[in-house]
């Protein structure tokens, strides 16, 4: 009842629908399942004898030599490496007299044993098969990448990846759907024969793609139907002999397709589809989803290629989200600059910040804004009530979250997530809040209106949807589905805005604690409030006097000098507090006259550092100015550069492993130009992720980067393999 069988599932519980137990095949191919150490073969699909010759009952049992040809000798080799990523292979059967010749792959399942699956490999047999020429294709593979790396946002990636393989594969329809964070979709680009009308921006409910299915898609990363219409080719016996249990077809090209998700496709009209994922950090960013409006098959060889395309754009969509981070540092800056200019010329940033509607609301799409300091509500844009706003503070505040680290707090539907506030829709349907104080309920927060679906058909509108028959699913019911989910949201927040929330949120934070740290040394009777303000702060902050004489420093320095340093007596030079005192010191000096951006390392214990070494930390240090021009002394913010220091080995790490690479496969020749483009491509992407060194640490990004290029690389030997004479 709760995971039902394959083919016995509903609308209702399609989520959990066995999909990977399929137990069945599509006929343009034909499986077997080997004895992992007698290669006797245990399972076979019903059509061998279309497909290989030989019937299913003279298969059971017998050998895999029983069908002749050089099948037998072909596989042995590939037996000791083999896990589950299928491998792939050519070989030749005459079992009845008929040379023929196959392709397909090899895998082991979970339960062990050996899965083959062996298409036709001849022009001409089955469906008709999309080929292609391998000398002239690994130019255009090539290009291809080139263009990929070329691509410096995501529209542009979208629309050349939906063009590239619409161009090489020859389908009615490429598409590339993306995810959003509640898992529903948005086909973003698309590439369409002009007869056809566009999908391009239609949406879809996560409940569209379940979730057995989303899973697969990491693991299985390419899937071909060739005809809607096929007919299933049961695997004889239904279960395995070795065990009684079904077959894990999970890595199976072959494998059948859901029963529901058939009905969908015809539904659409649509014959043939290839689907192929794109994976980011490990998850399930979008897809690429082709259409065609007959019978489609593509061989071996074009499926390789998309994989490897598919890989390569996803390496592509990770070094432009990331590159993002750096321009949204680029704004922060400047945002942080112009308001640290107006507290020193008004002493108030708070006025500053909400001055300018456009600048804070545009860059995050938000349609009002609301600052939360003390007492007091500083709103811009449409905003609800000062009631409403106060009780949509106190949900926030009470919203669970590691607010150490400065998480905002995003939701896209306050109504479904706190059903009394779900009267604030027309002004603040979603929510992004960023708390500035950890001992008060100070918050900055982006307010999105409800969001207005508008949707061009291509066809008339108010078509009927085809009566009430949950079966009868279809872009347009789908739709309607989507707007149902939808109502009472905004746009979800992406994690680009997330990140410029974070960052924006962080540099306030920064700013409030310089503004009190300044109010510290000229207020001696609100001192000891402040202290406690400045002490709280996350990043590592120093007071000094006119002489560079420590006068106050907060837990976070603590901190950073690490476990066994000794708290420094205040009176003591800050100079002594980091390595390289004289140079320190004459930073201080020249304070008054200019601010400082810079490097420093802090002194730290043996027993606190590694091999008793320094910590570098980025420097910002101000002079305070009081009355009458009079220098009152100066505030030094630290910021710990390790991360940084991290990511720089990693990208250099990397560069080392692409040079390695690149020598490995030139192999005293000129480098091959695919392998030259796949390995330029990643170079680029880790330029652009190394950039962004605001944002979280990207040092496992670029160890993820360089997996995805050696999986590249691979994937064109595989490709290769099917070469004349390879």
């Amino acid at each position: 009842m709760d995971s039902p069988a394959f083919g016995q599932a509903d609308l209702t519980n399609c989520e959990r629908e066995l999909i990977h137990l399929a137990g069945s095949v599509q006929p343009q191919g034909a499986l077997l399942l080997l004895h992992a150490s007698t290669h006797q073969i245990l399972m076979a699909s019903a059509n061998s004898a279309v497909v290989l010759g030989v019937g299913v009952g003279d298969l059971l049992g017998q050998p895999l030599s029983r069908l002749g040809g050089n099948l037998a000798e072909v596989v042995a080799p590939l037996l000791p490496g083999l896990g589950g990523e299928p491998l792939p292979l050519q070989a030749q059967v005459d079992a009845d007299g008929t040379l023929r010749r196959l392709e397909g792959a090899a895998h082991c399942p979970p339960a062990g044993g050996v899965v083959l699956e062996l298409e036709p490999a001849d022009r001409g047999s089955g469906v008709s098969a999309v080929d292609l020429n391998s000398a002239s294709e690994a130019a255009g593979i090539a290009a291809a990448v080139q263009r990929f790396s070329a691509a410096t946002t995501l529209p542009v990636l979208c629309d050349a990846i939906v063009q590239v393989v619409r161009n090489m594969t020859g389908y009615d329809r490429v598409m590339v759907y993306r995810f959003d964070a509640d898992g529903h979709g948005k086909i973003v680009s698309e590439s369409r024969d002009p007869r056809l009308e566009s999908l391009l921006g239609h949406h879809y409910p996560a409940s569209d793609i379940p979730q057995r299915a989303r899973e697969l898609y990491l693991r299985n990363r390419v899937r071909v139907l060739a005809d809607v219409d096929y007919a299933a080719q049961p695997l004889v016996p239904a279960l395995r002999p070795d065990n009684g249990q079904p077959l894990d077809m999970s890595m199976c090209h072959l494998r059948s397709m859901s029963p529901l998700h058939l009905q969908y496709l015809k539904n659409m009209g649509v014959t043939g589809t290839l689907v192929a994922s794109l994976v980011r950090e490990g998850k399930l960013w979008g897809l690429i989803a082709a259409h065609h409006y007959s019978p489609r098959h593509i061989r071996l060889a074009v499926r390789a290629m998309v994989d490897l395309l598919a890989e390569v754009a996803s390496t592509r969509i990770a070094a432009i989200e990331h590159y993002a981070h750096t321009q949204v540092a680029l704004m922060v800056r400047r945002l942080e600059q112009r308001l640290i200019e107006a507290t020193s010329t008004e002493g108030d940033w708070r006025q500053a910040l909400l001055r300018n509607p456009h600048t804070l609301l545009q860059p995050l799409g938000a349609t009002g804004a609301a600052l939360f300091h003390g007492d007091e509500i500083l709103t811009t844009g449409d905003v609800p009530s000062t009631p409403e706003l106060r009780a949509l503070r106190d949900w926030v505040h009470a919203q669970p979250r590691n607010a150490e680290h400065g998480e905002p707090v995003a939701h896209a539907s306050l109504g479904k997530a706190y059903p009394p506030l779900a009267s604030l829709a027309p002004t603040a349907a979603g929510v992004l809040a960023v708390q500035l104080s950890t001992s008060r309920p100070d918050y900055l927060m982006w307010l999105r209106k409800e969001q207005l679906l508008t949707v061009t058909w291509a066809g008339d509108p108010h078509k009927p949807m085809e009566g009430d028959d949950p079966l009868k699913l279809s872009p347009r019911r789908s739709f309607a589905a989507w707007s149902e989910i939808v109502r009472g949201t905004a746009l979800p927040w992406s994690a680009a805005e997330l990140v410029m929330a974070g960052a924006i949120g962080t540099a306030l934070v920064d700013i409030i604690v310089q503004v009190n740290a300044v109010r510290l040394l000229v207020a001696e009777h609100q001192l000891a409030d402040l202290r406690a303000t400045v002490g709280e702060a996350r990043e590592p902050v120093l007071l000094a006097d006119t002489q560079g004489g420590l006068m106050f420093f907060n837990d976070a320095f603590l901190a950073l000098r690490g476990t066994g340093a000794r708290r420094p007596p205040l009176g003591e030079p800050v100079s002594q507090l980091f390595e390289d005192p004289a140079r320190v010191q004459r930073v201080v000096d020249g304070l008054a006259q200019q601010p400082w951006r810079g490097e420093w390392s802090v002194a730290r214990p043996t027993q606190a550092a590694e091999l008793g070494a320094g910590l570098p930390v980025a420097v910002r240090a101000e002079a305070v100015p009081g009355r009458h021009g009079k220098f009152l002394g100066c505030i030094i913010t630290l910021t710990d550069l390790r991360d940084l220091r991290r990511t720089a080995a990693a990208r250099r790490q990397l560069e080392d492993a692409l040079q390695r690479a690149s020598t490995a496969h030139a192999g005293g020749r000129p480098t091959d130009e695919v392998i030259g483009a796949i390995l330029t491509n990643a170079s680029l992407a880790a330029m652009d992720i190394a950039d962004a060194s605001s944002g979280p640490s990207v040092a496992p990004v670029l160890q993820e980067l360089e997996a995805s290029a050696e999986r590249a690389t691979a994937l064109y030997a595989r490709f290769r393999r099917f070469e004349p004479n390879a």
